[in-house]
């Protein structure tokens, strides 16, 4: 199927403020759908509650706009359903990394064939700016009183740990490296993650602007190569993650790297494990006969809730 951008095109314009670089992130999902060649009647769209989770509404395939902290579990509920979308996830570092962040930790437990796109700025925008759980320990910025009191989560070295197979950083104002790195996840057989660098104009301009983060991120080392080569190999695994994880330990907030850290092409998907245990999805279960009746009995559920 072949498909462009004014496809993908489901509104003349978006609710977000002017400048905003969730602009840039929905043009490069629009750019990775096309570039990873999906079907847009196949591709579902899973987004939880901030600026991050309007996305959706703009890119014309399926969505699903949920609950506050729970779109990973939505987005793994529909992929374990239908093996066959492809299932993407679109919020934000408060929606992820603070509400959220038990459902972040424990899908790398499961390694769930679903991508997860983070908006991360550092602050809650859409209800005007608090410290979100990125923004580092005494950064001020315009919704704070004084500067924030808390210290930084930190996602890549967490995702790492949890078992994420696929994770990555990039600047929002880099559309190319976006669509390359969003492609590359979609077309890995696992639970991937990028954290995007978003600009927020509005109520973090003065530590995501394009300028700040020019000055303040660099690329991986010369030489360095995430990627996982023998899939079957603990030993190789292990180094890739330590590599990764040595990257991470030297950054700190005001000199950040981006690219791709960790690539494990690992075939132990949680579908792969349902089947060899005998669970097929429901989208492969009959319910209906081909009269259209249902062949489920459920006579004893509902006897079960008499009274």
């Amino acid at each position: 199927m072949t498909i462009n951008l004014s496809d993908l095109d489901s509104h003349e314009q978006n609710d977000w403020c002017p400048g905003c670089l969730d602009t840039s992130i929905l043009l490069s999902v629009k750019n990775a759908i096309i570039g990873a060649g999906l079907d847009q009647h196949k591709t579902v769209i899973v987004s939880g509650i901030g600026c991050s989770s309007k996305l959706p509404h703009f890119v014309n395939v399926n969505g699903v706009h949920t609950l506050h902290g729970r779109a990973i579990p939505f987005a793994e509920g529909i992929k374990l359903a239908n093996p066959e979308l492809n299932v993407i996830i679109h919020s934000g570092d408060g929606d992820t990394y603070g509400i959220g962040v038990g459902h972040f930790i424990s899908a790398g437990r499961r390694n769930v064939n679903i991508k997860l796109f983070v908006h991360d700025n550092g602050v809650y925008s859409l209800t005007k700016g608090q410290a979100s759980p990125t923004l580092p320990e005494g950064r001020k910025i315009k919704s704070l009183p004084e500067p924030n009191i808390n210290s930084a989560l930190d996602p890549m070295s967490l995702a790492l740990i949890a078992g994420y197979t696929f994770v990555a950083r990039v600047s929002s104002y880099n559309v190319k490296e976006q669509t390359d790195l969003m492609i590359k996840a979609i077309k890995h057989n696992g639970l991937a993650l990028i954290d995007v660098l978003q600009g927020c104009p509005t109520y973090n301009p003065e530590y995501t602007s394009g300028q700040w983060l020019m000055k303040h991120t660099k690329k991986l080392p010369d030489g360095y190569d995430g990627v996982v080569h023998n899939a079957s190999d603990a030993n190789e695994v292990r180094q890739k993650k330590l590599s990764a994880l040595s990257v991470i330990a030297n950054d700190d907030e005001d000199n950040l790297t981006t690219g791709l850290f960790f690539q494990w092409e690992n075939p132990d998907t949680f579908e792969d494990r349902l089947i060899k245990r005998g669970i097929n999805p429901p989208i492969t279960q009959k319910i209906a006969a081909d009269d259209g009746s249902s062949t489920i009995d459920l006579s004893k559920v509902i006897e079960s809730l008499s009274v």
